[in-house]
């Protein structure tokens, strides 16, 4: 039995959706079993709310502290009874085999570091994000956890994604990317240029070489490697556009008779399209390279997406991915 702690304060209208996608990853699986870290007069009250019947099928660890979402991860680590600080501490005590949060990235990133530490051999951790392309999903990283990184970093996000992909995706042998403005030899900035010779030189890695913007979505590559910095304006642009487009159609199709015809017509493919490229069906972003499974979900998460938040951190466990980098990096 795997057990998973889901901070139980972290998304914007929580404990709502992390009681209700809690519930919901109780009857996926009937052999996890589930901590809530938060408030616990307000998680039972939320227990009132949906009219649950029966016993709470999972254990409340109560504290009253929590991390607001656009705090200093320098002042959220003193909160050593917020339900980041506590949900990690299980983890690292052994208590509980992953941590789910959709709180605020920054103290997660802060106390993961502090409490976990780094698997050896493991310079920087970074967070990567499932993305949908037209040949399926890609793992773009880092997105937000290094501004500034060295090219030997980019490797190692390189090894780490590969392997996350290989084991979790099931995709046997990966093909990587590194991010850069053409695919041409010479083209980008001297930290590409030097990963590019990097990653070129390791036998264990499926890489293809430089990959552009536009390459992502078609899909060329299933793990996207860049810095932090430059891949957290990829993701923003990204869940931007979607929003823009959605806005516009929506726009037409009430502007318009024959769009809102045409729309009732193809509305299976539209809803088709909106589960393929909605954040909910990843649930959450993996935080790869810290000594335990830590995945960090969305603030505006939905109980759906701290469900599959709660499955990929199953899987991300039980596949023992963790194992898999340090015998990499201990290997090297």
């Amino acid at each position: 039995m795997k057990r998973v702690v889901l901070d139980a304060m972290g998304s914007d209208k929580a404990p709502c959706v992390e009681v209700r996608g809690a519930l919901r990853a109780i009857g996926r699986r009937k052999d996890l079993q589930l901590f809530l870290v938060g408030n616990k007069s307000l998680i039972e009250k939320e227990f009132k709310r949906i009219k649950f019947r029966g016993k709470v099928p999972f254990e409340i660890i109560h504290t009253d502290e929590k991390i607001d979402m656009h705090e200093k991860a320098s002042l959220a680590l003193k909160k050593k009874r917020s339900s980041i600080a506590l949900g990690l501490s299980m983890v690292k005590e052994g208590e509980a085999d992953a941590f789910v949060s959709a709180g605020n990235t920054g103290a997660i990133m802060a106390f993961s570091l502090s409490l976990l530490g780094r698997i050896k051999g493991v310079r920087r951790p970074a967070i990567g994000v499932m993305i949908p392309t037209l040949m399926g999903t890609a793992l773009l990283l880092d997105v937000g956890a290094n501004a500034q990184v060295k090219p030997q970093d980019l490797v190692q996000f390189a090894v780490m994604g590969s392997l996350f992909v290989q084991y979790v995706k099931g995709v046997e042998l990966p093909r990587v990317g590194l991010l850069s403005i053409g695919e041409e030899e010479g083209k980008g900035n001297p930290l590409v240029i030097e990963a590019k010779s990097l990653l070129g030189e390791r036998k264990d890695l499926n890489f293809i070489g430089f990959v552009e913007g536009n390459h992502i979505l078609e899909g060329r590559a299933e793990v996207v490697v860049t810095d932090g910095f430059t891949g957290n304006v990829v993701l923003k642009f990204g869940e931007g556009s979607l929003g823009l487009i959605k806005n516009l159609l929506t726009a037409e199709i009430k502007r318009n008779p024959f769009a809102l015809m045409g729309y009732i017509l193809l509305r299976p493919t539209f809803i088709s399209l909106k589960k393929k490229f909605d954040y909910e069906e990843y649930g959450g972003a993996p935080l790869l390279g810290v000594n335990g499974v830590v995945l960090i979900s969305h603030g505006r998460s939905t109980p759906k997406a701290i469900m599959n938040a709660v499955m990929t951190a199953l899987d991300f466990a039980e596949k023992d991915v963790n194992r898999h980098i340090e015998e990499k990096f201990l290997k090297q």
